[in-house]
């Protein structure tokens, strides 16, 4: 490796040409870095005591696409998205000189034909810098002065005309001076001896920052002959781009290869760690005797998946569509694991298409059911993560709602009862996904949909604090206490194309005028037209009526007793110790320590268990979040959680993330008298909250 100081115009001046190989990111760069870059043109330019600024390096490699005598190809490395954008400037100021030229190097035929193109070169061959296919067709028009293509480049384009408005009434000068004291650090690397993916890794300090899948990307490729490059590429890679879109390739695809690999790991990787766990987990790929074309051809199948099921492109089953639709309205992201895995089966016939409409139904339940009786959305990522592992593909739908049903308390499906109670009082119009579950239950079952969109959310009983007359006497003598009690609730919410008609007027005239509810075609409106008033009676009969709607539009699994007994034997595990195997339990003040701790740990949640191994104890949700191995004199605890993340004002505990130790976890403590109870049950708590989070991970 060489790497010299260089001044951008000089390095850009000579014959090579710059290519971005195809394993590189398309071109990134946002207004926020093109503003950056601009202002430390500008500084430079207009500060006569500063010789230079300095704006990062330049990596490449010569590709050797060529013969000697023609000019050299460079691959950059790192560095494009500078040195694009520096052309995109470029070009902006020599279109902003118009008829008049500035002196020297810098009238605008200089500018071009120095630093833009050479025009002793045909073809591609012309061009100071290649960029990958989402790009190189909009900064070559550019640079032609020729309309954009029909897909451009937004960020290209959209860039090159931040730059044309900002040279708008600025001194050309200024930028030409500042340009020309434009630093970089020239980095060229030898083939064969320097590794371009270490050194790519090492550098993108700053700009904008590399996303988790533009690593994975330039690790799968980067190490590939060219030929191989070029083939996974193109067949695989650059559909995947053409599919996700430019937007969304750019802003979800790190999502995808997170959720790719949870489902394929079963382990939710921080989003920081995407890179790193794909890294993990290619190599034990390749352990198992998976190539690299064979793990991008998976990539781009599940890709297209998801696709379908985040970004609303590609499925032509409509049923399945509408009903990805209504999990994204939901933003039931966590769910997306496990849909990969239920869209991989329908794709290779495992699971048809009805059986997938159904499970996908009822995960929406799940998630719309738990968000109404507000039980926390904490462990749901562990929930979707580890789903998989509960499959029976040859009895698949009964698997997904044996599942379902038997999920612990704090992961549960809510039953009919706690979902219709909770939806019938709590605050339904400040609840996020409003217009959702009205336009659900308008259009259950329902060939002829209704625009939901075009409608806005009425309160029958009207929302102003100064409530007429008519409207209390309607009420009677506890007027304000039904209005607090029921205004934003199930029964008293509809839908209306008339709000500003129907206002605050008494119930007659709201029930009777031209557009009012007796008039009304919306389904949400039945019945409300031949009531002779509206009081909390009519509120609630209404609320009542809806909330059995719900249970049909979101309904929870069923299975007979018989069928979901066979699920639960299965999942049973038996266990081959007891409280016999630990003597220090057999009686005497450890054992009286010890029931009183397990009775402590249980009051936690219902569903904790309590797992006897031939060393210790374990308590656990889904996963284990404290041990307790008895000694004869004490019962050590081992905390499963970071010890950074404990708060432990008296420094009872210990760090032992690196000291060999019985049973999962970092931290371990002692416990020897009972008047220490609150205090250990406090530290207790923490790791079982944690692990209630997925670990932190939210």
């Amino acid at each position: 490796m060489k790497a010299k100081e260089s001044r951008l115009l000089d390095f850009l001046k000579g014959t090579n040409q710059f290519v971005i190989p195809i394993y590189q990111r398309p071109y990134r760069w946002e207004e926020p870095q093109c503003l950056k870059l601009w202002e430390d043109v500008l500084r430079a330019g207009r500060n006569p005591i500063t010789a230079a600024h300095f704006i990062g390096s330049v990596v490449y490699i010569q590709d050797g696409l060529y013969q000697v005598a023609d000019q050299p190809a460079l691959l950059v490395i790192d560095g494009q998205q500078r040195l694009a954008t520096f052309m995109l400037l470029i070009e902006a100021v020599a279109r902003a000189q118009g008829d008049t030229d500035l002196e020297g190097d810098f009238a605008a035929k200089r500018l071009r034909q120095y630093y833009l193109k050479d025009s002793f070169q045909d073809g591609e061959r012309a061009y100071k810098m290649l960029l990958s296919a989402t790009d190189r067709a909009t900064l070559k028009a550019i640079l032609d002065g020729k309309p954009p293509p029909a897909d451009p480049s937004i960020r290209i384009q959209g860039n090159f005309e931040f730059f044309v408005k900002r040279l708008q009434g600025v001194e050309l000068a200024d930028v030409c001076q500042g340009l020309a004291r434009i630093l970089i650090v020239d980095i060229s690397l030898e083939r064969g001896h320097d590794n371009p993916q270490l050194i790519f890794e090492s550098l993108n300090s700053t700009g904008k920052q590399l996303g988790q899948a533009d690593l994975i990307r330039n690790y799968i490729l980067m190490g590939l002959s060219p030929a191989t490059q070029t083939k996974l590429f193109e067949d695989h890679w650059r559909p995947m781009e053409l599919a996700f879109g430019q937007e969304a390739y750019a802003t979800s695809f790190d999502s995808f290869m997170r959720h790719y690999l949870t489902m394929k790991t079963g382990e939710i990787p921080r989003v920081q760690d995407v890179y790193d766990t794909f890294k993990d987990y290619s190599r034990e790929e390749e352990a198992r005797g998976t190539d690299i074309p064979a793990l991008v051809a998976d990539i781009h199948r599940h890709a297209i998946f998801y696709c379908c099921m985040a970004l609303g492109k590609g499925e032509n089953n409509k049923a399945l569509a509408e009903a990805l639709q209504d999990i994204r309205e939901l933003k039931a992201e966590v769910t997306f694991p496990f849909l990969l895995v239920l869209y991989a089966d329908h794709a290779s016939d495992v699971l048809s298409a009805d059986d997938l409409l159904a499970a996908l139904r009822m995960v929406e339940a799940y998630v719309f059911r738990r968000g109404v009786c507000a039980i926390p959305t904490n462990s749901q990522n562990k929930t979707f993560s580890s789903f998989c592992k509960a499959l029976r593909k040859e009895q698949y739908l009964d698997s997904i709602r044996a599942h379902f049903l038997t999920l612990p308390s704090y992961r549960r499906f809510p039953d009919d009862r706690e979902f219709r109670k909770e939806l019938e009082t709590r605050d339904l119009y400040n609840f996020r996904n409003r217009s959702y579950w009205l336009r659900r239950i308008e259009n259950h079952n329902r060939k002829e949909r209704v625009a939901v969109e075009e409608y806005t959310i009425e309160h029958i009983l009207p929302q102003n604090e100064n409530l007429s007359a008519a409207w209390k006497g309607a009420l009677g003598p506890t007027w304000r206490l039904v209005r607090d009690t029921y205004l934003h609730t199930l029964g008293n919410l509809t839908l209306t194309g008339y709000n500003p008609n129907l206002s605050d007027r008494p119930f007659p005239d709201k029930r009777d005028m031209t557009g009012g509810y007796r008039d009304s075609p919306l389904r949400l409106n039945q019945g409300i037209g031949v009531l002779p008033n509206w009081d909390e009676d009519a509120i609630k009969e209404r609320a009542k009526r809806l909330s059995e709607i719900a249970t049909n539009v979101w309904k929870a699994p069923f299975l007979a007793d018989a069928v979901l007994e066979t699920f639960k034997a299965k999942s049973l595990e038996p266990q081959s110790f007891g409280i016999a195997d630990h003597p220090p339990l057999a009686g005497g003040t450890i054992r009286v320590l010890f029931e009183a701790l397990r009775i402590a740990v249980a009051a936690l949640n219902p569903a904790i268990t309590e797992v006897f191994t031939k060393l210790y104890v374990a308590y656990k949700t889904e996963d284990t979040f404290v041990s307790v191995i008895p000694r004869s004199d004490k019962l050590k605890l081992i905390l499963n959680m970071p010890f950074p993340e404990l708060q432990d004002a008296h420094g009872i505990c210990r760090d032992v993330t690196n000291i060999g130790h019985w049973s999962t976890g970092d931290i371990d403590l002692d416990f020897f008298r009972l008047s220490d109870m609150p205090y250990v049950m406090g530290l207790i708590r923490q790791a079982y909250e944690w692990k209630m989070d997925d670990g932190g991970d939210g």
